[in-house]
């Protein structure tokens, strides 16, 4: 389980030091806005354990970033609008941060910046000369280097997502989107992505698109 308390803390110290010395109102009622947001029940992999992981590798990736904590921003907005069944997510959580941020003091450069970072995770291509895009997008998919049975508990959550897609249509549009990643000339743009999980990454998606192309079991 995510422990709120400190996800609540880390968002306080975010935006604070994103704001600068203007500050602004309080940021807990903005954090709270947020986590009912990643808590809500049609999430099963896009939940409050799957935001503390992409700030948990955030953390580790910091160092490549301009801006850290509009980096860390961004991944609390990038998606705070999710509806399985719509595909305009990334768009919407990009306006709920261009509502939010600037009434929670963020300068308005700054919050451009965000909702250019959370639009960017529709795609997960940041250009050669865009570092805070390039950490933000490594740590979203830093997941696709799980361990064997980490990456499992995520697919199945995905499944568990779109259960109201047919099996079939399911299996051909996963396979897309792994073909579509795999396509990609680097899954991860920092050197700590390319090098520690590129390989792994790649293994895993290989692995679960070969499996998608069996037939699925008969039932007994």
């Amino acid at each position: 389980m995510a422990d709120l308390d400190s996800l609540r803390a880390r968002f306080t110290r975010t935006l604070d030091a994103a704001r600068g010395p203007a500050g602004g109102p309080d940021p807990v009622p903005y954090a709270e806005n947020l986590l009912t947001r990643w808590q809500e029940p049609q999430r099963r992999y896009h939940t409050v354990e799957h935001l503390t992981a992409v700030l948990d590798h955030i953390d580790v990736l910091e160092k490549y970033a301009r801006d850290p904590d509009v980096v860390r921003l961004a991944a609390w907005f990038h998606d705070a609008v999710y509806l399985p069944d719509r595909s305009e997510n990334e768009e919407r959580s990009a306006r709920l941060a261009e509502r939010a941020l600037p009434e929670a003091g963020l300068p308005a450069a700054k919050t451009a910046e965000v909702a250019r970072l959370v639009r960017l995770t529709v795609t997960h291509d940041p250009a050669d000369d865009d570092p805070d895009g390039q950490v933000l997008s490594d740590a979203d998919l830093a997941i696709l280097a799980s361990p064997p049975s980490a990456y499992a508990a995520y697919t199945t959550a995905v499944r568990e997502e779109y259960h109201f897609v047919p099996s079939d249509a399911f299996r051909t549009g996963r396979a897309a989107i792994l073909r579509q990643l795999l396509d990609l000339p680097r899954l991860f743009r920092t050197p700590h992505g390319a090098s520690a999980w590129e390989a792994t990454a790649r293994y895993n998606l290989a692995a679960e698109l070969e499996m998608l192309s069996l037939p699925p079991h008969a039932p007994s």
